[in-house]
């Protein structure tokens, strides 16, 4: 009886969630994210610490 519901509820969040990351540009460059995390050079960021 409770378990239902539930299911329906989380399913309903883990959708809304999935449509907020779509919305807020989550996966636009995923080739970039990529190669940035194989490059070798340190960014600026990083040697600054």
């Amino acid at each position: 009886m409770i378990l239902i519901p539930a299911a329906l509820v989380l399913g309903l969040i883990g959708l809304l969630a999935f449509l907020w990351s779509l919305k807020s540009g989550q996966y636009t460059d995923l080739d970039g994210d990529a190669w940035r995390a194989l490059n070798e050079e340190p960014d600026e960021e990083s040697t600054r610490r």
